[in-house]
């Protein structure tokens, strides 16, 4: 406050700043923390105003998780998660992301917006090169479905993630944390779980996928997540692939929600003073297909390691797997060959070539 309304320096003492300045120097670290948490105290609501699209999970100890289901093209969603993260002014932030998609954060709209519409070779070289042939062919296929929502709604994805970086940087000692279940773990563990023919039949479905969507659409989606949605109706006849895209993320992100909203440690003056401890506040913001799950999940004992392990690749995906190699260098061929063809007619088809054939034949003929 006193930054805002400065005194005027006719007003002001001679020995004002001295003051300011001994003042601060004398302010321990503990007790600035505890100025800050009390003010971020007195601002976070008892009794917040929650959007409809937020749950209320507590814990054993007090602490309290509010999980904002959004749709992951939607503008009231952001609004929804800003909302949310002003009124319970959380300790955490916790997002349905993974370290490998962590850049859509810093990036702009229009940027992704470009990103998402540029599927090309090298992308999906650098996919194939990180997460092996079949994951990244199954990446670059769902990011297909994504950039065809995108080039719909001409809106980018992840702008409630945005939104929730963007606000948690605001609240005093707010630490923002990854919820996701790496990516590479699910498109592996996903691919383990078809047989070879299930994965043709899915890529055929992923690789012609075209139907329009509205915003309409779009916000009528808020019951179950807009993108999951149409994954669950091209792999509803499957469900070991509904099991690894889903239900473990479910899982996985309960997990990391749970830790989240551990007791937190206040200041202490000295290492000897008694520590104390206080109930957490989380803000979740995952898309609306995880709520049920989370809700179902979070009163077990959960174990993540199986749902981490990446099972060995089996026949069926090594006979798959042989086949699009076999596939690409075989039309690599063709293409070099026809091309290889069409350069020779045309070179032989130029006037110069034609008179040095013809002065050719000639010589043979005298000989």
């Amino acid at each position: 406050q006193a930054a805002a309304d400065p005194m005027s320096s006719s007003e002001a003492p001679e020995d004002g700043p001295k003051e300011t300045s001994s003042v601060s120097q004398n302010i321990s670290d503990a007790d600035a923390f505890k100025i800050l948490l009390e003010m971020k105290m007195k601002k976070r609501q008892k009794k917040p105003d929650l959007p409809s699209t937020v749950t209320e999970l507590d814990t054993e100890d007090g602490s309290k998780v509010y999980v904002v289901g959004t749709a992951h093209f939607s503008d009231s969603s952001k609004k929804d998660v800003v909302k949310t993260i002003q009124e319970v002014q959380p300790d955490v932030v916790v997002v349905e992301l993974c370290q490998y998609r962590v850049s859509m954060l810093k990036m702009d709209e229009k940027t992704l917006l470009k990103e998402a519409k540029e599927i090309n070779l090298e992308k999906l070289q650098q996919a194939i090169k990180q997460n092996g042939v079949m994951s990244g062919l199954m990446q670059m296929l769902l990011l297909k479905v994504s950039a065809h929502i995108t080039e719909q709604l001409g809106m980018a994805p992840g702008g409630e993630f945005r939104e929730a970086f963007k606000e948690a940087s605001k609240v005093p000692f707010c630490k923002f944390h990854l919820g996701d279940r790496p990516i590479p773990v699910t498109f592996k563990r996903a691919i383990a779980a078809l047989s070879f023919w299930q994965k043709v039949k899915l890529a055929w479905g992923l690789c012609f996928l075209s139907d329009p969507i509205s915003k309409d659409d779009v916000e009528k989606c808020k019951q179950k997540d807009l993108l999951e949605q149409m994954m669950a109706e091209m792999i509803g006849e499957f469900p070991d692939l509904h099991r690894t895209i889903v239900s473990e993320r479910d899982i996985y992100l309960t997990y990391m929600l749970k830790q989240a909203a551990k007791q937190i440690e206040l200041p202490r003056a000295s290492e000897t003073e008694t520590r104390k401890y206080i109930p957490a506040v989380v803000v979740g913001v995952v898309g609306m297909g995880h709520v049920p799950g989370i809700e179902k999940n979070w009163n077990s004992e959960l174990n993540i390691q199986e749902i981490m392990s990446v099972p060995p690749p089996s026949a069926s995906s090594k006979i798959f797997k042989f086949v699009i190699k076999a596939t690409v260098f075989g039309l690599m061929g063709y293409g070099c060959y026809r091309i290889g063809q069409r350069t020779v007619q045309f070179i032989l088809s130029m006037p110069a070539a034609q008179s040095y054939l013809q002065k050719l034949t000639e010589i043979r003929s005298q000989h």
